[in-house]
């Protein structure tokens, strides 16, 4: 105990050290002296989540009144710091900084990590990533590459959709709803992908208890509520449409069905692990309800049916749809209004 207790204030020691001569590093750097200083002092090696005044610096550096190349500027000073680093809180807290500017901050931003994920080396790509300093440092960087696919995914999710989904209104209908059949089979899977790395990031062993890795899956687990809200909403849309899809587009829909059902499940899973989380404890989570087994049925049976262009009566599709809206009314009632 004693000689792992010496090892951990070593490594604080040291990690105040490099931060020391980091920031005299920034400050020599007249350019963008105040912009350096700011993300070093929002990624320290302090286990703590970022300091609220460093990261509402960076949201202004990021803003889009700012010139394009502060922005860019501000990207790459995070990059240097995830890939120079091997210090699991530096680089969750970096994760943690890009993460509040996408929710927060202009929208600008994700637009200029994307082209420069595009032009240069991939920010997000911390598959490498280990701190092998102790036996929790291990649970924590597996959590941090878990934390960094979410992140990488939901910038692909807006590549292929245009828009963000966090940023829809909390009322009323997600855009999934209104999209065409084509728009349905490309954005679905895309955002069930998100929404399978955001499950991803259940903690494991040590990471469960961590603080940091609490107040950075709170920021994980608050997305959950609108993508999914969105998935439900296309999954509706697709049901109307399903019944009159050609046979290539209704396996395509079934899947997609399949793969809603089966992580409708594996959330409430997750959601029940989030729960005993103090970080969770002011938030409603929603009961998430699925629809008759029956339903698989009649939509396995078009699919058969549908190579001898059998059509389907639309009152039964009607009624499929009907029912389905209302059991995801039922989830907006016990958990998003």
């Amino acid at each position: 105990m004693a000689g792992g207790s010496t090892q951990q204030s070593l490594r604080k020691a040291l990690g105040a050290i490099k931060d020391t001569t980091t920031l005299s590093l920034a400050k020599v750097n007249s350019e963008y002296k105040d912009l350096d200083i700011a993300v070093v002092k929002a990624t320290n090696h302090v286990e703590c989540p970022p300091k609220e005044k460093h990261v509402r610096a960076l949201f202004l550096a990021t803003s889009a009144s700012r010139p394009r190349a502060d922005v860019a500027y501000c990207i790459n000073a995070l990059a240097r710091r995830i890939a120079k680093t091997h210090n699991w809180t530096v680089a969750l807290k970096s994760l943690m900084v890009i993460h509040r500017i996408l929710r927060e901050g202009d929208p600008t931003f994700r637009e200029e990590l994307i082209n420069y994920s595009h032009n240069r080396a991939h920010v997000l790509n911390l598959s490498n990533f280990k701190d092998d300093s102790n036996p929790n440092a291990w649970d924590y960087s597996a959590w941090v590459r878990t934390y960094a696919l979410f992140l990488e995914e939901r910038l692909e999710c807006f590549r292929v959709l245009k828009y963000d989904v966090e940023s829809e209104r909390s009322t009323g209908h997600s855009q999934t709803r209104e999209l065409d059949t084509i728009e349905l089979l490309e954005q679905l899977p895309t955002l069930q992908q998100l929404l399978h790395r955001l499950m991803g990031c259940e903690p494991e062993g040590a990471a469960i208890s961590n603080y940091v890795i609490q107040q950075a899956l709170g920021l994980v687990f608050k997305e959950s509520f609108k993508l999914y809200r969105a998935i439900n909403d296309g999954i509706i849309n697709l049901v109307d449409k399903f019944f009159e899809m050609q046979r290539h587009d209704a396996l395509k829909a079934l899947d997609i069905y399949k793969r809603a059902s089966q992580q409708a499940e594996r959330l409430s899973q997750f959601y029940e692990v989030c729960k005993g989380l103090d970080v969770a404890r002011s938030f409603q989570f929603p009961t998430l309800e699925q629809p008759p087994q029956s339903f698989l049925s009649t939509m396995e049976d078009y699919v058969k049916d549908a190579s001898r262009l059998a059509i389907v009566p639309r009152d039964v599709s009607d009624s499929f749809t009907l029912i389905y809206n209302g059991l995801f009314h039922l989830y907006l009632v016990t958990g998003l209004s």
